[in-house]
């Protein structure tokens, strides 16, 4: 039985990604240096992706593919043309614009940078220098997972257990992913001017404007549509991303009449892919996590932080210093499954509001998708558009350093965060 358990354990190793293959292997060597049971891991791994709220993660994701094959991510980007196409770094407004509504599908930032890339990039080069063009495409793919829906916080939420609700982070994003966009638009402009790039788009016509508006507005409401219904607790979080991929279809098939039925099945084969790398960084991870809680690392990290501080701020810095450093390093959604564990319950000892927590703890491992050697948007915006990654590094700096400055801007005003979610009762 034990060596089936092994065998089982490394096929399913070998099928998920390098980083799932090495949480598998730490899983496997913890449970034989501690002497327990083998057939308790494949159980544990079990337990951790048969959990009802994880289904919204490929469903967002087969939402977003449709949304892209349909052609509705035309109706966006024309409709971001006629109204900010016309300012200094008109296709990058265009591309921030596109990518904060596509975000409000996806809820990916690595499907918004692969749909964003493939078509915006190839413009933009032709007005700016290819590093710019990808920084920015790389920078608006990454509101996907502050704007809601957010696969991220979904997981978050999940890992954190009953302290945060999936809604409550979805609306503590709103405002920050607002005042990113716009901190990414102004750094945009500012940049355009000094380099002195030229001047892209029409001059804004209000007739024009109002026609592409019209002619996206049955895409502007699916986000209207989606996360309204979660909020207002019509449907939950994983019923939404059902909704969203039926919206998607309709809107397909009968408004842009460009979906076919034989898109259907490379788009359930890319979300599947996707959902299926998820799925396997949690079960290995979830080995990880065990280890932990039974060797009673949480009580020992909150022993430690509580002997170096009694300050909730300074407890934040610290942990928001260690985020950054892992966001570098390790893949988001293994530093949720194996850090939230930790954290969150430490944040609750300190009186730090579980909601204040989780958004900071997400947009900062969000951040850590841009930030090399292992910033995974900026991977796919490489292989994407065929910027050499070094280029794309030298360029993408000061939509990082936009982004930290939100976060701490957050971390100082907790009302940007908190506000929205207590408003509606969160």
């Amino acid at each position: 039985m034990t060596l089936a358990v092994i065998l089982i354990f490394f096929a399913l190793a070998l099928m998920g990604t390098p980083l799932a293959f090495a949480l598998g292997l730490a899983s496997l060597g913890g449970f034989l240096v501690g002497d327990i049971e083998l057939t308790v891991l494949p159980q544990r791994m079990m337990h951790s992706v048969n959990k009802f709220p994880l289904m919204a993660i490929p469903l967002f994701m087969l939402a977003g593919e449709l949304m892209v094959l349909g052609g509705i991510m035309q109706r966006l980007i024309d409709f971001a043309n006629a109204i900010v196409g016309r300012l200094h770094g008109g296709l990058a407004h265009v591309s921030i614009v596109a990518g904060m509504m596509l975000a409000a599908v996806s809820g990916a930032a690595v499907a918004s940078a692969s749909a964003l890339g493939s078509t915006l990039v190839p413009a933009m080069r032709k007005n700016y220098d290819d590093g710019y063009s990808a920084a920015v495409v790389a920078s608006a793919s990454n509101l996907g997972a502050i704007i809601p829906p957010s696969n991220a916080m979904i997981v978050y939420a999940l890992m954190a257990g009953s302290s945060v609700s999936v809604g409550g982070l979805f609306m503590a994003g709103v405002v920050p992913g607002i005042m990113l966009t716009l901190a990414f638009m102004a750094l945009a402009s500012w940049l355009s001017y000094r380099k002195g790039f030229k001047l892209t788009g029409d001059v804004f016509d209000l007739r024009n404007a109002l026609r592409e508006t019209w002619r996206a507005l049955p895409v502007l409401m699916m986000p209207i549509v989606v996360v309204g219904g979660i909020v207002g607790g019509v449907f939950t979080a994983t019923e939404g991303a059902g909704i969203a991929v039926a919206y998607a279809v309709i809107i397909g098939f009968f408004v842009t009449k460009k979906l076919k039925v034989s898109d259907l099945f490379p788009a359930l084969f890319k979300a599947a892919v996707g959902a299926a790398m998820v799925g396997a960084l949690i079960a290995f991870a979830a080995g990880v996590t065990f280890l932990f809680t039974i060797d009673m690392v949480p009580a020992a990290i909150a022993d430690f932080l509580v002997q170096v501080t009694s300050s909730p701020m300074i407890f934040l810095l610290l942990v928001m210093g260690i985020l950054i450093v892992v966001g570098m390093f390790i893949e988001s959604n293994a530093a949720y499954i194996m850090l939230v564990p930790l954290f969150a319950p430490v944040a609750l000892t300190f009186g730090v509001d579980p909601l204040f927590f989780g958004f900071l703890f997400v947009f900062n491992l969000v951040i850590g998708m841009m930030t090399p050697p292992v910033g995974v948007v900026l991977f796919v915006m490489s292989g994407v558009t065929r910027v050499p990654m070094t280029e794309l590094i030298r360029a993408v700096w000061p939509f990082v350093a936009v982004q930290y400055a939100v976060l701490v801007l957050c971390l100082i005003f907790p009302s940007i965060v908190t506000w929205l979610p207590r408003t509606l009762g969160y």
